[in-house]
């Protein structure tokens, strides 16, 4: 790796300058931030959480790249703009679908669990230490795989954004200097000191919009990935410096297992809805297999009719929801530990399903347990979508696990480290009320890769890509991109309205239904009736999820894309 402190201080100002006035990604995305939001455009498109990031995804497919081309630069450039979620160090899916639909696939390059991980890892308390949770990061090889498999551009004009804009510092938005100065006031400065050095002050004050943010040592790695692809991550000093940070701190991750680790291809899943082609991820995460469930069982019933805000709507959504995330815990994990039915993509059982629901009355979580046994032992994640010119749609999501991950910052590296573990079940058997669930599909194992809800999602019409959705937010993702779906399909909403529209969740446990605090105030008789009917509400309700999307005119064939507004987002296009 290139020693750039040995480097004289003027020497390494004069290579940053030349490299920024190279590209005009950095102005380009200052100028962005004030139109962030909605943009129509005929050629392509790329939406996600920051302005630098989009602008960088959209420049390269000014410059001939392909939409894969574009999601790995923007990934990357997330990676150093968006440290609470973008990543080099967690992992994710990514969901490619052209034009006409066919050799539609989906990378999955979700962590496993290191080599020295069992079942009962976490079972007592003391293990459950930061770098514990940390699971083998697959971002790095799930860009790089995409990339060989369906990129056009060279894999180092990919990566190099994102060193220039480490190397030469952001400026940030006000969301991102304020997650800043929570997680460096949440986090003790003795057990995370690296994540103080690396995005601390020098003077101490708090972070504010319109500071810079550089990141030497991260422009190091990144430069090593441009240079070396994959292996400069997984192989030589950087796996060395991870495996040393892991060693420090009782972690499991070593050497051999990032140079283990490999991400899968595979087939998505493909469900139908009123007419239209659902396209989602398939398991390691939950994703589409959980969403495909509650639209074959919504499809049972004509929400349209009802009205988008009707008690009705809303009290067949939340049911659907409930049936789905219960089998979501008994039947998914890791395909090549698990052996996983094929009826919740059913409509059969769908249907049977749907009998179940009474109009008036909510089913108590508790009476869909079957043969789970209920004891009684008392998020964050980003999405960005990609539409090309060949109208070739990529709908990517990736994270961390928690906001800052495990807080590990590897020294020397300038990164975050996932802990992912979290999404594995922690204690074998015991699954409960408060939303706990241990059942043997998601257990602990070496290697395995742990149950996701990630949920990149394309959907078709007419043999025409339709809208590219997905969302963080732990396992409310599922149903924020529920919520979206219903609203372009069902309801005809147009993008920016399907996407500011209010959203809800349900998932089985606890028994709980959380929203928005839109719908509890533009839709309280819904809501009231909800209530008499024996829905229980989550005591306060919350912001779900952050769904940056893209549409497609079906009339115009105009490109809309829309950042959610919930959040810092930025829409880029040409």
């Amino acid at each position: 790796m290139t020693n750039w402190r040995a480097i004289p201080t003027i020497i390494r100002h004069a290579i940053c300058l030349l490299l920024l006035a190279g590209s005009s990604v950095l102005a380009a995305a200052a100028r962005n931030t004030a139109d962030a939001g909605v943009v129509r455009c005929e050629n392509g498109a790329v939406v996600s959480v920051n302005a630098y990031a989009s602008e960088i995804g959209v420049q390269t497919l000014q410059r001939g790249g392909s939409a894969v081309d574009a999601a790995v630069a923007t990934a990357f450039a997330l990676a150093v703009t968006y440290p609470v979620a973008g990543n080099i160090g967690g992992g994710g899916y990514m969901l490619v679908v052209p034009r006409d639909g066919a050799g539609s696939v989906a990378f999955d390059f979700r962590e496993v669990a290191p080599a020295a991980a069992g079942r009962d890892t976490f079972v007592q308390k003391s293990g459950r230490t930061p770098h514990r949770r940390v699971g083998v990061p697959g971002t790095v090889r799930g860009l790089a795989l995409a990339h060989q498999r369906l990129g056009k551009l060279p894999w180092r004009e990919l990566v190099l954004p994102a060193v220039q804009v480490a190397r030469g510092g952001f400026e940030l938005d006000a969301a991102v200097a304020t997650d800043l100065n929570k997680v460096l006031a949440g986090s003790d400065k003795e057990q995370f000191a690296a994540l103080h050095r690396t995005f601390g002050r020098a003077d101490t004050r708090p972070w504010r919009a319109g500071d810079r943010l550089v990141q030497g040592e991260l422009a190091d790695v990144l430069t090593r990935i441009a240079d070396h692809g994959a292996d400069g991550f997984y192989t030589g000093a950087v796996a060395q410096l991870i495996a040393a940070e892991m060693q420090r701190g009782g972690g499991l991750v070593t050497e051999a297992d990032l140079a283990a680790y490999r991400p899968i291809v595979r087939e998505p899943v493909r469900a139908s809805y009123r007419g239209c082609e659902i396209l989602a991820v398939p398991p390691s995460s939950s994703g589409g297999t959980t969403l495909a469930e509650e639209l074959n069982i919504l499809e049972t019933f004509d929400l349209r009719s009802r009205g988008r805000w009707s008690a009705e709507t809303l009290h067949l959504m939340i049911e659907s929801m409930r049936r789905a995330y219960r089998d979501r815990a008994a039947y998914l994990g890791d395909p090549s530990m698990t052996t996983i039915p094929g009826k919740p993509l059913e409509k059969a059982y769908a249907r049977q399903l749907a009998a179940t629901i009474d109009p008036n009355r909510a089913t108590p979580s508790i009476e869909l347990a079957g043969d789970i046994k209920i004891t009684t032992e008392s998020e964050q994640t980003t999405h960005l979508s990609v539409i090309d010119g060949d109208r070739t749609a990529v709908s990517l999501t990736y994270t961390l696990e928690s906001g800052w991950g495990s807080r590990v910052v590897v020294p020397g590296g300038g990164f975050l480290l996932n802990d992912e573990m979290n999404d594995f079940n922690w204690l074998p058997g015991v699954t409960n009320t408060s939303g706990r669930v241990g059942t043997p599909p998601n257990d602990v194992a070496p290697g395995k890769r742990m149950l996701s809800s990630m949920c990149p999602v394309v959907v078709r019409r007419d043999g025409r890509t339709l809208l590219i959705t997905g969302s963080p937010g732990g396992r409310t993702i599922i149903n924020t991109v529920l919520c979206m779906v219903v609203n372009v399909v069902d309801f005809d909403m147009e993008i920016t309205s399907a996407v500011d529209a209010p959203r809800l969740h349900h998932g089985w446990f606890p028994d709980l239904v959380r929203i928005e605090p839109a719908l509890l105030e533009d839709h309280p008789a819904a809501i009231e009736r909800l209530r008499e009917i024996g829905h229980k509400f989550a005591p306060k309700p919350a912001q779900q999820g952050d769904a940056h999307s893209i549409w497609i005119d079906p009339k115009t064939n105009e490109i809309v894309a829309a950042a959610d507004r919930r959040t810092s987002g930025s829409a880029a296009g040409y």
